[in-house]
């Protein structure tokens, strides 16, 4: 049986570059192709965050991996933007693009394709610069503490969460998984909003020499967790993986987004 442990030990093995080649490279971030899973994650974003209610100080991306595409239309709406992750090797990756180093991960693809969805005239290359501007800190986190990040960002203190891959991909089982979400949720301010993207029924993904285990999610659970988290659900997609995107990474048949409001406390 799978222990947090044995999730922190399979994790030590996580290859940063073979998990961003098996993910947002084509195929399944193919630009050309408007049915791929990575313009559909995209667009998912882009259409929540056109609406304005999204929006504050603060905006925190909960287990950001190496990768930064999930904060591409978020980022515009709020001052400061937190990027976090367990991994040192992955705050590495991230610390390498925001300081346009060489070897940085290129994510001009992803910038010119949210520029063109949020159609607000300015260049990717602004986006790009305003993206690195607003990014204030890359820290370390923890979802299976009762404070993600300790001392660094009190509860009930930011306006949004965004958290992609993560809850499912971090917990040994559902019930560890429901507390996470529990944790991370007691970050927001009421009223605050929550950006959420995940696997569904999936049980393994690969990075490199690394096999990491997967709690399987249905759609269903995803909703009850939210609920029983004191969210309402105020949008809720899901992506059915094409046999194309199927490349023996993972076992993935879908993908979930899901927009949800933090309620106010009773």
């Amino acid at each position: 049986m799978s222990t947090l442990e044995s999730v922190a030990q399979s994790y030590q093995q996580f290859n940063p570059r073979a998990y961003l080649q098996n993910n947002y490279v084509p195929p399944r971030a193919d630009f050309t192709n408007e049915d791929s899973v990575v313009q559909w994650k995209l667009r998912c974003l882009a259409d929540a965050c056109a609406t304005g209610e999204i929006a504050g100080q603060t905006l925190v991306d909960i287990g950001s991996g190496p990768t930064i595409y999930q904060i591409l239309s978020a980022s515009e709406h709020f001052e400061e933007v937190v990027l976090t992750d367990y991994l040192e090797v992955n705050r590495g990756e991230l610390r390498r693009w925001l300081q346009d180093e060489p070897g940085a991960f290129d994510w001009s693809p992803y910038m010119k394709h949210v520029s063109k969805l949020e159609a607000t005239g300015g260049t990717w290359q602004e986006k790009q610069k305003r993206i690195r501007e607003r990014v204030k800190k890359v820290l370390p986190v923890d979802i299976h503490q009762s404070d993600p990040l300790g001392e660094e960002i009190s509860g009930g203190s930011v306006d949004a969460l965004v958290s992609t891959f993560c809850l499912e991909a971090c917990s040994p089982n559902l019930d560890m998984f429901k507390k996470a979400l529990g944790n991370i949720t007691k970050l927001l301010k009421p009223g605050g909003h929550l950006l959420l993207i995940g696997a569904l029924e999936e049980s393994y993904y690969l990075a490199g020499e690394a096999k990491l285990n997967v709690v399987p999610v249905t759609e269903e659970i995803v909703r009850n967790a939210l609920s029983d988290a004191r969210y309402e659900i105020k949008k809720f997609k899901t992506y059915v993986m094409p046999p194309a995107l199927k490349v023996g990474v993972d076992d993935v048949n879908g993908v979930f987004f899901a927009w949800a409001q933090k309620q106010d406390s009773q």
